[in-house]
């Protein structure tokens, strides 16, 4: 008998700006640049893929393209998704 497994997709349970914020912090801290980069991915399309390319004044195509696996997105283009994800880049110290 075979069974049926679905993959486990992460953007359908982020809910809330909330559980986005939460989720972006957690990658930057324990990730790196392109799990960061993946984890932007994923919280964009929690929050709606048009929504976000919208709001952080890009095409959703380009905003696809920029947030791919190959994807090498500039730090302003990194900067206005945050932004447009209701969050905000801030430094602190290693501890």
């Amino acid at each position: 008998m075979l069974t049926k497994t679905n993959t486990f997709d992460i953007s359908e349970h982020l809910e809330s700006d909330e559980d986005i914020r939460e989720f972006l912090d957690e990658s930057i801290a324990t990730g790196n640049r392109s799990d960061f980069i993946h984890a932007l991915n994923i919280a964009a399309r929690a929050k709606g893929m048009t929504e976000v390319a919208h709001q952080a004044g890009v095409t959703r195509a380009s905003l696809y393209k920029s947030l791919n696996e190959n994807g090498n997105p500039r730090f302003e283009t990194i900067s206005k998704i945050v932004d447009a994800l209701g969050c905000k880049l801030s430094i602190t110290s290693h501890q």
